[in-house]
């Protein structure tokens, strides 16, 4: 496969067109817009317009969803004591909501996650997420971004610059906003200067623009040993997450 050249950001969203914007390697924009409206299938449709159109040409695209990649079909089994820098088991209770990488994301506050359902029903834009996760599986270079971390991570890099087409913003700034961070992510992960974080679950990783600066050791490592971790009655002070 070629180099990508063209990296693609998609805002996943149900009351208002998904806003995509796609930039080159060098940060220029090449087109941004709104997809159609209407149910999953028209969605999924008008995005593969838009990549239909982009795949045309040398060079080959990478694409940055932000939504979840996978749904929770049971409860999680894991949570994290952010006071004692460890894991313990789920107690009674606990909610079991969230994915490994969505706790990673949370105990170095780089933004408060969307917590993925332990069980349905999912939200409906987590949905339409998983449908647009599923249609891209058989294309490589498809990702989960979360534009909240990057905003936090890109706080303190004042060399870095994009481009943007201001005539798209006027539908939904904030929202096309997270479409160009979410290429930007993408291109900034592949190009090697980011971080993928989470996955220990199964339940995929979330891609960031830079490394965590002085991460909090041991949650990036899923457990595997139920004897090897207390339960939240025994660790006292249990855990937030």
């Amino acid at each position: 496969m070629n180099e990508p050249d063209r990296f693609v950001g998609l805002d996943v969203q149900t009351r208002r067109p998904c806003p995509y914007a796609v930039l080159d390697r060098d940060g220029r924009a090449l087109e941004s817009g709104w997809l159609a409206r209407g149910n999953g299938a028209d969605i999924i449709g008008s995005l593969r317009g838009v990549l239909g159109g982009l795949s045309r040409g040398s060079g080959s695209l990478a694409i940055g969803i932000d939504a979840p990649r996978s749904w929770l079909d049971a409860p999680r089994e894991w949570y994290w004591n952010g006071s004692k820098r460890r894991w313990r088991a789920r107690a009674g209770g606990d909610c079991g909501n969230g994915r490994h990488c969505e706790v990673v994301i949370a105990a170095n506050r780089l933004a408060n996650p969307q917590w993925t359902p332990c069980a349905p029903p999912y939200p409906e834009w987590m949905e339409l997420g998983f449908a647009l996760f599923a249609d891209l599986k058989g294309h490589a270079l498809t990702y989960e971004v979360f534009p909240s971390a990057s905003y936090t991570l890109f706080a303190s890099d004042r060399s870095l610059k994009v481009e943007l087409f201001v005539s798209d913003l006027a539908d939904g700034p904030k929202d096309m906003l997270d479409a160009y961070v979410a290429a930007l992510t993408v291109r900034e992960f592949v190009q090697g200067r980011g971080q993928a974080v989470g996955g220990g679950d199964g339940k995929g990783q979330i891609v960031l623009p830079r490394p965590i600066p002085n991460e909090v050791p041991n949650v990036g490592t899923w457990p595997s040993n139920t004897a090897m971790h207390p339960t939240a009655a025994e660790d006292e002070g249990g855990g937030r997450w």
